[in-house]
This record gives structure tokens, C-alpha cells and sequence, in this order.
């Protein structure tokens, strides 16, 4: 999975908008982007701007939906 960023509001709109249905991914209110690496040459061809932040695996992506502290039932 790489970690990706739209160039802007309207490109991330774009982006998403391209993006659901055809690959799977993640987004935060930050303006990042999980994508799997092979959404990315289609994101470039259809002429939609993005920088790359880096790759993550899945504990990285994952981790903040995970809590290590236990719940007292």
C-alpha cells in the first residue's frame, strides 16, 4: 500500500471520486491517501496530480485502529 497525496482539494475530490469502486484504500482528513501501488499509473493516466509520501504495510496503516489497552467489562 502506498501513502499518497492529492495536489490539491479539488484533485483529491477527483481522485477519491476516480478511486471508488475500482481499488480498494483509505482516507484521512489530512489529505492522505492510501492506495494500493497499482492504482497508481491509473490515477496518473487519467491526468489526476499526486505526490507519493512513502509505502506502509499493513501494521503501519492499521495501527490506529487497534487499542492495546483492554476494556474493563
Amino acid at each position: 500500500m502506498i501513502l499518497i497525496r492529492f495536489s490539491d482539494a479539488p484533485m483529491e475530490k477527483r481522485g477519491l471520486g476516480y478511486l471508488a469502486g475500482r481499488f480498494s484504500g483509505k482516507s484521512w482528513a489530512n489529505g492522505d491517501t492510501l492506495v494500493p501501488e497499482e492504482a497508481l499509473p491509473h490515477l496518473a493516466a487519467e491526468g489526476i496530480t499526486f505526490s507519493v509520501q512513502g509505502r506502509l504495510n499493513y501494521e503501519q496503516a492499521y495501527a490506529s485502529l487497534r487499542n492495546s489497552a483492554a476494556v474493563a467489562v
